[in-house]
């Protein structure tokens, strides 16, 4: 009897393959930036004996000058005191439990291995953009000085912190930042435009969520966030016009998430316990949740004002008796999906 093989179609052994396998990394086949005889560069450049000059005046000691291998950026390796920089007014909160637990760490090893990244601020200080527990954990240790890359480019900060943005901060603190940040910038460059910003700020609905953050902490952001993001686009106002009108927004969905607190309420009443009952109510009354984006398009499913309008009805009009816990049950099965 002759043996059966299996001869899957390509399809269906790309079907048979496990869904959450990753693609290995393919490195470039080109190489870019410095070469090692370009890096090198002496204290007294142009482009950077001044600020090696103010690390030295404000008590430090500038280790090494050099230019960052991809971008050719000067930059100082440098040790500063502790008095003299202050993280950016715009990170995330600090987090004691993390910052004692990071000192335990770092008197453990012995040695501050991770340097702050570090530019020139305001009034004689020095601003980090990404090392607020670190500068914590070091003031707990009682470090005198603290190691350092410095540069001169102020900027800098407001670069890096998009870089944090993406790492693993919870939605909360991503939205607390960027609008942290657009506030400073709205009073730095009160001419710029949200959209000059778009890398540093990520996401529109960052600005947007975080004026909400500022005021309710305990806002459930996620459930609206889907909405936000078909609908939420940078303005081309200047920051603070485009601040302003983002507060309008910001107060209709507060106003949107009270109604739809009475509707989880109602449904509780009614029997209902299940831990999605806030998601399948917003998802219930999203005014463009079945809109699918188009490859290359950029624009909003509709605009901002009319979806918040058109979900501020759709709440006020929501009929409780519709709700099934079958309805409920395809919910949470799409929430365990993304887990």
């Amino acid at each position: 009897m002759a043996t059966r093989t299996s001869a899957r179609s390509p399809r269906k052994r790309a079907a048979a393959r496990p869904s959450n396998s990753r693609r290995k990394l393919k490195p470039s086949s080109r190489t870019r930036g410095l070469e090692a005889t370009e890096i090198s560069l002496a204290a007294d450049h142009a482009d950077i004996s001044a600020l090696v000059a103010r690390i030295r005046q404000a008590g430090g000691a500038a280790i090494g000058t050099y230019r960052d291998p991809l971008g050719g950026r000067a930059l100082v390796l440098a040790t500063l005191p502790i008095r003299v920089i202050q993280p950016t007014p715009f990170q995330r909160d600090l987090s004691p439990t993390h910052t004692k637990r990071l000192a335990e760490k770092i008197d453990q090893a012995g040695a501050f291995l991770d340097p702050l990244i570090v530019v020139l601020g305001h009034d004689d200080l020095f601003w980090t953009p990404n090392g607020r527990h670190r500068l914590a954990a070091a003031k707990v240790l009682g470090l005198k000085q603290i190691s350092v890359l410095v540069s001169p480019d102020e900027t800098l900060a407001y670069r890096i912190l998009a870089l944090n943005t993406e790492k693993a901060h919870n939605l909360k603190d991503r939205s607390l930042e960027v609008i942290r940040m657009a506030r400073s910038l709205a009073r730095r460059e009160p001419s710029a435009r949200e959209t000059q910003f778009a890398e540093q700020f990520e996401s529109a609905e960052l600005l947007t969520l975080g004026i909400i953050y500022e005021k309710l902490p305990r806002f459930a952001g996620g459930a609206y966030s889907p909405l936000l993001k078909k609908v939420d686009r940078f303005s081309t106002r200047p920051l603070p016009a485009g601040l302003r009108e983002r507060e309008g927004y910001a107060a209709r969905l507060q106003a949107i998430e009270t109604e739809v607190k009475k509707i989880v309420a109602g449904l509780q009443t009614r029997g209902f316990k299940s831990p999605y009952l806030r998601n399948y109510v917003v998802a219930r009354i999203n005014p463009v949740r079945f809109h699918v984006q188009k490859r290359g398009e950029t624009g909003p499913a509709m605009p901002i004002g009319q979806a918040l309008t058109r979900m501020t009805a759709a709440a006020k009009g929501f009929k409780l008796e519709s709700v099934s816990n079958a309805d409920l049950a395809w919910v949470a099965v799409g929430a365990g999906s993304h887990d």
